[in-house]
């Protein structure tokens, strides 16, 4: 795990500025560096460095930059490619050097091209030049557990793990592109392919972009695995029995969980006492011959803990399980935190817990296994029962709708006046946004708070999975979108925060492709979310010490914004400051949060529901303070 940055450009850089790229990302790597400048042709000059924080082969033989054993090829690279080993042998031609996966992607390459890249099992971020072909390539891993942008102007390239090293290029002007800034707020993060800069972007989960300095074209990209081409080509190829999908699932996840604990610096994982997390620590004490370090945070708020779950199900399965209970003291220190390590807006709230359980993991290990992607997958989140129950009203919605815009009943304004769930199913009327629905109130505050045009709130992107099935539609786009620019972002800024490695065996990418197998009464049924994952999980923990409401990683916005950040958020909220910043409307604004003051006092004001939003304001302005 690591952090990497470069450039390949007619804008030649000294080696210390790129030195100072890369050093903004000692966090991502505290073990070594290595920084390189090359002759790339055409009067391009290319760059590359890496942090990294050592993993396998912990010897100076995993220095990068690393070249080929023939000098043709250079590579930095972030992440893991478990099945590394396997590969090793089917290229025993090759003189490798040391014991690491990074040598392993140099063979690869030479054997078998760029599609050398189908054959990884693994989360990854890669930078490639090939000398001979006079290409460099950007490759990000399936569903994009890995971070990587890049900088495209001009014909210069810029790329990183973190936008910190871009910030740092001494040609780079920090304009925000405004337009995204409404999704930021309805959405809480700012989704790939896009950034908060002009001109700078993700690669998306699945991607390769490729910089080829003889093209006159000189950038392209396309997607070597897309989930909606994937699910189809999966889902016509249907398991057999539930029995017999259960067997094959839980023989995956083994195999996935004890390529996940190959690692030659001390393993734990992340337990909340939740389905996935318990599954995956079962699988991993199952295959490890002394108890699996376990860690979970707890807080003294009942309405937020999970701790005391986490520590029966440890119990359980004799694990060596550390907890420790957080104050909102030691919450409120992680906020200011925030825009220092997640580089975007980003105001997915649960990211403070997660970076304090991070913080109590690395003082014991620098490798966790983590339970992201069990929702998206198999059918987790509470939202899915809300689109099961839009879709079978789906029809009365549309006739709903129809009959309030007859003229006679538009003009007295009769939609309005239905009960709000009434409104919302009529209202849902946009076949490329049908399972996103809701949010109504939230885009009209939006737009009052932003008076400029931005893209779509919501994504207009559903036709492309070609699916009837709400659910399963609903299921792809979060996969498409809400894993990898909010969960996975999450889990990698605040575990590389302490720099530790979080590793998802749900996201290994033969569970992923099987789950695309499987029925779906095999994910939900009668109402039962996750029902396979429950019921491999009932193999090795009983049902009572599972079987509760989902919690998730919460923490009390709406008693921190009337409270303990009241002040710095009225602070945020000076008209002359937001006049000058000349983003948002500052009467409405201060209208805005003075309506929601107003309702924490006992007043009839803004809603609590309404704290979501007020912290990402909260967010962008710490955000924008901070870098801008």
């Amino acid at each position: 795990m690591c952090g990497i940055c470069g450039y390949i450009s007619r804008k030649a850089l000294k080696l210390d500025e790129l030195k100072n790229m890369n050093d903004t990302m000692y966090h991502r790597g505290p073990n070594d560096s290595g920084e390189e400048l090359f002759d790339a042709g055409n009067d391009y000059q290319l760059g590359l460095a890496q942090r990294r924080l050592s993993i396998l082969d912990l010897s100076m033989l995993g220095h990068q930059p690393m070249h080929s054993c023939n000098d043709r090829l250079i590579i930095v690279y972030n992440g893991e490619i478990y099945n590394f080993l396997e590969l090793k042998k089917e290229l025993s031609d090759y003189p490798f050097k040391s014991n690491c996966d990074t040598e392993v992607i140099l063979a690869a390459y030479l054997k078998w091209g760029i599609s050398c890249i189908d054959r990884f099992q693994g989360m990854f971020a890669i930078a490639l030049y090939d000398r001979e072909t006079k290409e460099l390539f950007l490759v990000r891993d399936r569903i994009g557990k890995k971070p990587l942008y890049y900088w495209y102007e001009n014909e210069n390239l810029v790329f990183a793990s973190e936008l910190k090293p871009i910030m740092a290029h001494p040609n780079f002007k920090k304009t925000i592109r405004r337009d995204v800034i409404k999704r930021y707020m309805y959405q809480q993060c700012v989704n790939e392919p896009d950034s908060i800069f002009e001109n700078v972007y993700k690669v998306e989960p699945g991607q390769i972009v490729k910089f080829d300095v003889k093209a006159s074209q000189k950038l392209s990209k396309w997607k070597y695995w897309d989930i909606a081409t994937v699910y189809h080509e999966m889902k016509s190829k249907p398991v057999g029995s539930y029995e017999e999908a259960k067997t094959e699932l839980k023989d995956i996840l083994r195999d996935s969980v004890k390529k996940r604990m190959i690692s030659d610096v001390p393993l734990g994982a992340f337990l909340s006492g939740g389905y996935d997390s318990s599954l995956v620590t079962a699988i991993a004490q199952e295959a490890s011959s002394e108890p699996v370090k376990t860690y979970s945070i707890g807080f003294n708020e009942e309405k937020y803990n999970e701790a005391k779950y986490a520590k029966e199900v440890a119990n359980h399965l004799g694990t060596k399980h550390t907890e420790l209970y957080i104050d909102e003291e030691a919450m409120f220190k992680m906020v200011d935190s925030i825009p220092k390590y997640y580089d975007e807006p980003f105001a997915d709230s649960s990211q403070i817990p997660t970076m304090l359980v991070s913080e109590l993991a690395s003082k014991d290990v620098t490798v966790v296994l983590s339970g992201d992607g069990g929702d998206e997958f198999f059918c987790g989140y509470n939202i899915y029962d809300n689109v099961a129950q839009a879709q079978k009203l789906d029809f009365l919605g549309r006739m709903t709708y129809g009959v309030c815009n007859i003229p006679p009943f538009k003009q007295m304004g009769l939609l309005e006046k239905l009960p709000f769930r009434v409104q919302v199913v009529a209202g849902n009327n946009n076949p490329l946004t049908k399972t996103q629905i809701g949010g109504a109130t939230y885009i009209s505050a939006i737009n009052k708070m932003l008076p400029e045009s931005g893209i779509p709130f919501k994504f207009p992107i559903e036709d492309k999975y070609n699916e009837s099935n709400w659910q399963e539609r609903r299921m792809l786009l979060d996969e498409d979108t809400y894993l990898p620019g909010d969960i996975l972002c999450k889990v990698d800024r605040a575990s590389m925060k302490y720099s530790i490695e979080s590793r998802c065996p749900i996201l290994d990418v033969n569970v992923m492709e099987y789950s695309y197998r499987l029925p779906h009464d095999y994910k939900y049924s009668g109402g039962v979310k996750k029902r396979i994952l429950k019921d491999i999980a009932y193999d090795y923990i009983p049902k009572s010490l599972l079987d509760r409401p989902k919690v998730g990683f919460s923490v009390p916005l709406d008693k921190w914004m009337r409270g303990a950040l009241k002040e710095q958020l009225i602070d945020l909220c000076n008209s002359n400051y937001i006049k000058r910043q000349g983003i948002f409307d500052a009467e409405y604004i201060n209208e805005f949060i003075a309506d929601y003051m107003k309702k924490g006092d006992g007043g009839s004001g803004t809603g609590s529901n309404y704290s979501r939003l007020i912290w990402a304001y909260f967010v962008f302005q710490q955000w924008y303070n901070f870098y801008i």
